[in-house]
């Protein structure tokens, strides 16, 4: 219980401010990712409708795209495929609440490790600059937790 607590719980800085002007990458980001990348690639409830995505369901063309890095992601790509989206739309959502802000950002530094150097470098470093935000953002949030406004905080203040 304790390691559930540590992993969950927030740093929260000295002043409310403080944490309320880094919130707002938090937010932001979770958005653009929950919203706008990921809704295009993984079924949810506000994903796109000319994309015909049923819910949960991975766009017909990211499983080939995911097989074209090789390696082990051409043994699973179904998997690993899902599994990326899953990691923007979703995780993108928890960190826009502030809820499991830690896993949800570690999934998304995974993510964001494999969009960069599997997929975007090979176009130059300026097409991956997108990726490279939204992991500097998750680094943050995986070391300092949701902070004060977030449903982390809610949950650990009377633990």
């Amino acid at each position: 219980m304790k390691l559930i607590h540590t992993l969950i719980k927030p740093i929260a800085l000295p002043h409310w401010s403080q944490d309320l002007f880094l919130t707002i990458p938090r937010i932001v980001c979770g958005y653009l990712l929950a919203f706008n990348f990921g809704a295009d690639k993984f079924g949810m409830p506000w994903s796109p409708i000319d994309k015909n995505l049923g819910l949960f369901e991975v766009a017909f063309w990211f499983p080939n795209d995911v097989a074209s890095y090789g390696s082990i992601f051409a043994i699973a790509p179904v998997f690993f495929a899902w599994m990326g989206a899953f990691a923007e739309a979703f995780g993108g959502l928890l960190l826009l609440c502030g809820f499991q802000t830690r896993i949800a950002s570690f999934l998304i530094m995974c993510t964001m490790l494999v969009a960069i150097f599997m997929q975007q470098i090979n176009e130059g470093l300026w097409n991956c600059l997108a990726a490279m935000g939204f992991l500097w953002v998750a680094m943050f949030y995986l070391i300092l937790g949701s902070g004060r406004f977030g449903i982390d905080y809610l949950l650990t203040r009377k633990i």
